[in-house]
């Protein structure tokens, strides 16, 4: 499923409520730096020729649109998501900017969140910009390097989670981790980032990492790899229970 759309919804998020949603990557194919068996939005493709985002005019001109548009209606969040990272746009700081400044014009209340898979943290302006939104939604499928690789198979082989983590030290805490669990079977694989030793590792990240806020979720939408399966609601459950004794705010979407 692709977003034709640079601004589209608003759209129920199980997360996040009433979602006003942000593609800043072509509504023709999907551009990540990862490749997750379980995105939506389906593989990354070939890239043949020259790649067309949108202007920050484009951008700016869609989400005042929109806005005019949804004025007697109640938006609880502007979602940064779409066809891939949105972190990779070239021009995200300015984008930031201007969503803060139509947010504060048209939709005060709304909070601005950007999800990402943290893998542009090595970007200066990135993080500046992402330190202006309200949410910071950052992801971490597994904190052990061939479970994540195999989940997310980032086009960076280098990328680990041992990176990602020094990436999101940046922020003390002051952002909200996600996590996909899942189980299957890839490339003769097999994907299961619910064993003890996943959990374990997650853990102690989470524990250096000390987040605001956990977002846990499974998969709810079609995803190109067929062999996913689904966590039942009681194990995510069980996962969340020994953070949420230690004091984290954990949200389960299961």
């Amino acid at each position: 499923m692709l977003f034709s759309e640079i601004v589209y919804g608003p759209i129920h998020s199980r997360r996040l409520g009433t979602s006003l949603g942000i593609n800043l990557m072509p509504t023709t194919q999907k551009i990540c730096s990862f490749n997750c068996v379980y995105c939506e939005c389906g593989f990354n493709q070939p890239v043949n020729g020259k790649i067309q985002l949108p202007t920050v005019k484009q951008f700016s001109l869609a989400l005042e649109n929109k806005l005019q548009q949804l004025q007697t209606s109640k938006i609880d969040v502007i979602t940064f998501s779409g066809n891939g990272e949105p972190t990779m746009h070239p021009k995200f700081s300015e984008i930031i900017d201007e969503t803060i400044r139509l947010r504060n014009l048209y939709a005060p209340e709304a909070k601005i969140s950007v999800l990402s898979n943290s893998t542009q943290l090595y970007k200066r302006e990135v993080v500046n910009a992402l330190w202006k939104a309200d949410n910071r939604i950052l992801k971490l499928d597994s904190a052990i390097t061939p479970t994540m690789q195999l989940i997310d198979d980032p086009a960076d082989k280098h990328i680990t989670p041992e990176i990602i983590i020094r990436y999101l030290k940046q922020f003390d805490g002051d952002f909200i981790l996600q996590t996909c669990f899942l189980k299957g079977q890839w490339k003769g694989q097999t994907i299961d980032n619910t064993t003890t030793e996943e959990l374990n590792a997650w853990y102690n990240a989470v524990r250096l990492l000390q987040p605001k806020e956990l977002m846990i979720y499974v998969i709810d939408r079609a995803t190109p790899v067929k062999t996913l399966e689904k966590i039942a609601p009681e194990t995510m459950q069980q996962i969340a229970e020994p953070l949420i004794k230690e004091g984290f705010k954990v949200i389960i979407s299961a």
